[in-house]
This record gives structure tokens, sequence and C-alpha cells, in this order.
């Protein structure tokens, strides 16, 4: 079989070049289609309060304890420094969650009913603050 002819130079140039727009032109829709997802109204999707001013509300409401009692009371009972709180609403009820950091390096993590500064649960090795 004799061998196949070499294509020329502006025919090489111009296939790499088609091929090439091709994907120029698929970058484009896409960057379109995610410009227009990004443009859509936010009303569209629902909106979470801030966890601040749920916090506020519930204070003002006479739903929970002030978080700097709470902090007080759990920082001098538990041998340990609180480096993070969350506040969460569980079945109707509101439950601050403490994660304390002792001298041992341990985390562990208090569950306190908000209301009234019960502790329900515990995870981790909790130490109680020696008397």
């Amino acid at each position: 079989m004799p061998p196949e002819p070499t294509l020329s130079c502006p025919f090489s140039l111009r296939s790499a070049a088609a091929a090439q727009n091709g994907t120029m032109l698929l970058r484009r829709h896409l960057l379109a289609l995610a410009l227009a997802l990004a443009a859509m109204p936010v009303a569209a999707q629902p909106r979470r309060e801030r966890d601040h001013d749920r916090a506020r509300r519930a204070l003002e409401n006479g739903e929970i304890r002030p978080l700097s009692e709470l902090l007080a009371a759990i920082e001098a009972r538990y041998d340990g420094r609180v480096i993070e709180t969350e506040l969460e609403r569980d079945h109707g009820r509101w439950i601050y969650e403490f994660r304390l950091l002792p001298p041992s390096g341990r985390l562990f993590q208090l569950e306190v009913d908000a209301a009234t500064g019960e502790v329900i649960a515990t995870k981790g090795p909790v130490r109680l603050r020696p008397r």
C-alpha cells in the first residue's frame, strides 16, 4: 500500500483552530450558564435567619438564659476552657452545645438546656474542676 499523503500545514492549522474554537464555544456556554445561575434572585431560595438574631430574640422572650451566665457556671464547674458554643433548637427545646478544652488537651462536649442550665448530655472525657 502506498503511504498516505501528508497534510498540508494550512489544513492542519485550520483543524486545530476549529477544535480550539469548539472548546472555546463550550467554555463560553458554561460561563453564561454559571452567570445566569448566580444572577437568580436570592428570594427564590428560602432565607435562614442568622444565629445571633435567633438567640437575641429567644433571650428577649425569656426562652433562654444569658450565655454569659451559663459560660461562667460551666467554666466554674468543669476543668477546661470553652472554645466553641452553638445554640440549637431541638424538639422545641433550646440547647447550648459547649466544647471545652481541658489542660489534658482532649476535647469534650456538654449539651446544656439553655432555659435551665441543666447539663443534658456529655461527650468525651469530661473532667470536673477540683474543689
